[in-house]
């Protein structure tokens, strides 16, 4: 349940994009975002940092979009974020005992440390890819292609990444007892 109140202002931005234009979107896209951050606040008595990030990142970026007349800028918003990510992800390689990936993943999976620092450093460097990725896309489609690749494509990549996981984890994955 949780994940697609956390998928609604993604959802209310394609829908903006593809119903009226990316103007009207970004200005959806950023009531949501703040809706979703105090919401959080209102029913979990916590402040989401990613999604206060998030929110003040396509505030910024969306003020310069509609300011200027120019959808690059909202477009680069999952760039910031992705690049975001990368150096939190990446920055944890260095600064703290446990890697971002196994503070976020040890409650699926116990797996040796050495393993945790290489699947911590292949999410930095997918996010990084996904941030260039992002950047080629938001100049060569439309604003409805580009807002439908964003939302299902990268959505599909990031699923097809975690697979790929799979073969590296399974043997420590917990075993059902029959």
């Amino acid at each position: 349940m949780q994940k697609w109140i956390d998928s609604i202002p993604a959802l209310a931005f394609l829908g903006a994009v593809i119903w009226r234009d990316i103007y009207v979107a970004t200005v959806v896209l950023i009531v949501a975002l703040f809706a979703l951050v105090l919401w959080y606040a209102l029913v979990h008595k916590r402040l989401h940092r990613m999604h206060l990030g998030t929110a003040v990142v396509a505030l910024v970026l969306g003020g310069i979009t509609l300011g200027l007349k120019d959808p690059v800028f909202i477009k680069f918003k999952p760039t910031a974020v992705y690049l975001a990510f990368a150096l939190v992800i990446g920055g944890s390689q260095f600064i703290g005992k446990t890697v971002m990936m196994q503070r976020l993943g040890s409650s699926v999976a116990e797996l040796p440390e050495p393993l945790w620092r290489r699947i911590n450093i292949a999410w930095a460097v997918f996010f990084v890819f996904c941030a260039g990725l992002n950047v080629v896309l938001a100049l060569s489609l439309n604003d409805e292609m580009w807002a439908l690749v964003k939302t299902f494509g990268f959505t599909a990549l990031m699923f097809l990444f975690v697979l790929a996981h799979l073969p590296f984890v399974h043997q420590h994955l917990p075993k059902e007892e029959v």
